[in-house]
């Protein structure tokens, strides 16, 4: 099958991955694959593996160009509002299916595109894939719910040989409460016990954090790591992850650290219910409660068992429900569905 996969972005978060990861699947299952956007300096390696082709879209007259002047596919899959758009206004495009992912728990579009232009938007789509039944609940209209998977992987060390380390793998925006995460790690008091926390991410918010982390009395303990190539490793090597968002659609960071045995400490809310929530006892606080996210935190720090089982049942869950090769299958049924 030739599909092309189409985001109007020039970054590389959690969309962008979700993208490169699913067009390097397909293109393993013998699919000819072509991922128009996303970080030029980062996707082009990233599908190099199954010789993905790529062409940049930073803005959505680049997106249409690109689609252009690209073999016509049997699927165009089209991922956030810009590149259902460019999509509709392919020309060259117009004989082919458009599935569309939907990647947040919100109405499509936004302020700076008009319903007329939505509406065209969504009269091209064919078919409709949510990234969890969080966002499908919320989105309104038919769509099939595709839980994104993630690589299979190595558990890492035993819990007893891991670092006393809390990480945190996010954006420094302020939708993802890093803040809750840093008084979380203070009310645990784990700093106390050689603990220490790790940022992996940056932001805007940065400046205020390390604010925050010095009223807290923390800022010792805390240490802010900026964008990292490495979060695998760090995964490997953390003794806990938390995940502090509480309207996250999916989640990338905790399924990754399920995949590494790592145990997630994660805000009972969105798409973290359907991915950390699939392990029985999850450690789950209530969305915003810092008091309750330590007293986890300290609980599974204390208890090298506990974090050993725990992190075990997470990464089993990962491999039975969350991998890329289930996801993989599942959307191509979706395509199958509309040939």
């Amino acid at each position: 099958m030739r599909i092309i996969h189409l985001i109007r972005s020039d970054g590389w978060a959690g969309v962008e991955r979700h993208v490169a990861s699913l067009s390097v699947e397909q293109a393993r299952k013998g699919h000819q694959v072509h991922m128009i956007g996303g970080d030029p300096s980062i996707v082009p390696a990233w599908l190099a593996v199954e010789s993905v082709r790529f062409s940049p879209a930073r803005t959505l007259r680049q997106a249409v160009v690109a689609l252009e002047h690209s073999p016509r596919p049997q699927i165009l899959h089209v991922h956030m509002t810009a590149a259902e758009l460019a999509g509709a206004m392919s020309v060259h495009m117009r004989p082919v299916p458009v599935v569309a992912t939907r990647h947040f728990a919100e109405p499509r579009g936004s302020r700076r595109l008009s319903r007329p232009l939505v509406r065209l938007a969504e009269r091209r789509i064919a078919g409709q894939i949510s990234v969890s039944r969080h966002v499908a609940d919320h989105i309104g209209g038919e769509s099939t719910v595709i839980l994104s998977g993630v690589e299979s992987r190595d558990p890492g060390p035993p819990a007893g040989e891991r670092d006393r380390v809390v990480l945190v793998v996010q954006r420094l925006q302020p939708e993802k409460n890093t803040h809750l995460a840093l008084e979380a790690f203070a009310a645990s008091g784990l700093a106390s016990l050689g603990w220490r926390m790790e940022v992996a991410g940056d932001g805007p918010l940065r400046p205020t954090l390390e604010r925050l982390a010095t009223e807290l009395g923390i800022d010792m303990t805390v240490h802010f790591l900026g964008n990292r190539t490495d979060v695998p490793q760090l995964m490997s090597s953390a003794g806990l992850l938390v995940a502090p968002c509480d309207i996250e659609a999916y989640g990338f960071s905790a399924v990754e650290a399920m995949a590494a045995g790592l145990p997630v400490v994660a805000a009972a809310a969105g798409g973290q219910l359907e991915t950390v929530g699939r392990v029985p006892g999850a450690a789950l606080f209530p969305p915003g409660d810092a008091v309750r996210a330590g007293e986890l935190l300290r609980s599974l720090a204390e208890d090298v068992d506990a974090r050993a089982l725990y992190g075990g049942a997470l990464r089993e869950a990962q491999q039975h429900y969350l991998t890329l090769a289930a996801q993989a299958r599942a959307t191509e049924s979706v395509y199958e569905a509309l040939l």
